[in-house]
């Protein structure tokens, strides 16, 4: 049975890589409608537990609950068709198509017309297409790309190539988005107009978001809650002012010097 507060609940995850264990006992809740953050330093853990929620990995150990429904060890077609979607820390664009043909690429989980019906273009696969691509072009708009739906995703500047990936995420209709690292690689202009529209897609569309990032301005000014990963585990979790005091986060961030220096 759904949980009507939580969408999201993971119990002990475990995930290893030989005698390395990259995740180690992840317990971590999120609320329905929140923007919620995951930070720590490089090699902290934070990607692959994102992998684990999204069926790249396996844990070995521990439970990953979505809307009521175990996850863990599902294939991630099966995980995005319960509406959960991801971008990537590093974007992964398909740059010899369009603009449209990249979102689409998300739409296409959403449509219900067999293999058969598509080879013989029969009409209820051309009117599902151009929904599809009616759908498409709104999304395009919607994160503010403009009209570049026929242009290489490839030619587009980086800030760009991220609206893209956000769209053809939204295009497979989610619930749950995951967005690893989104504003790296911005500039500041670009990394607020981003910020802006992380809250649009929870406050318009009610999509919650679970971010890894590093700029800890966008984190401290969008999160609504924080959980803070290093070597595997979790080490703290709380509101934004919480964590920004927390010597624990200090001292993973910046070595156990400055986190006696800011709590003398």
């Amino acid at each position: 049975m759904a949980d009507s507060v939580n969408i999201l609940h993971t119990e002990g995850v475990v995930k290893r890589f030989g005698g390395l264990t990259a995740v180690n006992r992840m317990d971590f809740t999120m609320e329905r409608g929140r923007i919620f953050s995951i930070i720590g330093p490089n090699g902290a853990g934070k990607t692959t537990f994102f992998n684990t929620l999204t069926g790249l990995y396996k844990p070995e150990e521990g439970r990953i609950v979505f809307e009521g429904t175990q996850i863990n060890g599902l294939a991630p077609e099966k995980i995005t068709a319960l509406h959960i979607a991801r971008t990537f820390q590093n974007i992964r664009l398909f740059g010899g198509m369009t603009v449209i043909e990249n979102i689409l690429v998300g739409a296409y989980t959403r449509m219900k017309q067999t293999a058969l019906q598509t080879v013989l273009r029969l009409n209820a696969f051309k009117v599902e297409e151009e929904a599809a691509e009616k759908r498409a072009t709104e999304l395009m708009h919607y994160v503010g790309l403009g009209d570049i739906g026929n242009e290489l995703a490839a030619s587009l500047p980086y800030g760009a190539q991220r609206r893209v990936e956000i769209a053809r995420a939204l295009a497979s209709e989610p619930k749950l988005l995951l967005l690893d690292e989104p504003t790296a690689g911005m500039n500041p202009a670009e990394t607020e107009d981003a910020t802006l529209l992380f809250r649009r897609l929870r406050d318009e569309l009610g999509v919650s978001i679970l971010l890894i990032e590093h700029d800890m301005k966008v984190v401290m000014n969008i999160s609504e809650r924080i959980t803070v990963m290093d070597y595997g585990e979790k080490i703290a979790e709380g509101l934004p002012k919480e964590i920004a005091a927390n010597p624990r986060v200090i001292e993973a961030y910046l070595g156990r010097g400055a986190a006696s220096a800011m709590t003398a």
